[in-house]
């Protein structure tokens, strides 16, 4: 069973920092890790990804802000979210493109979330 377990969310004033880490356990390999973020009332929107091979894609909003970082030897995702505004408060998910075992394809995995909010 594919589990994420997330860590680091927070209150943080505007202009201040943080670190989110989710710890993927229960697969045989991954393709991609991800942060995606839900505010109150709008869609759930991609932050950052990372793949296997390292290219990372990151949403015009966190550019030169968020830096998002994986470490393979222990299935584990980091978002480094500096220079942090109100708008970017919102719940954070990690997503895992993952397998769970041979017999079953790659699917995506989701987080529980972690809270965000940046003060002004």
């Amino acid at each position: 069973q594919v589990r994420l377990m997330e860590s680091g969310g927070g209150l943080v004033q505007a202009g201040g920092s943080l670190r989110l880490s989710c710890a993927a356990s229960g697969t045989i390999s991954i393709n991609a890790m991800g942060w995606y973020r839900q505010a109150p009332g709008k869609q759930r929107e991609l932050v950052a990804s990372i793949i296997s091979g390292g290219s990372t894609n990151y949403a015009d909003s966190v550019k030169g802000r968020f830096t998002i970082s994986r470490d393979n030897a222990k299935d584990t995702v980091y978002l480094q979210m500096n220079s942090l505004k109100p708008e970017d408060t919102a719940v954070y998910y990690c997503n895992c493109n993952a397998r769970a075992s041979a017999m079953l394809a790659s699917r995506n995995y989701w987080g529980q979330g972690t809270q965000v909010t940046v003060s002004s």
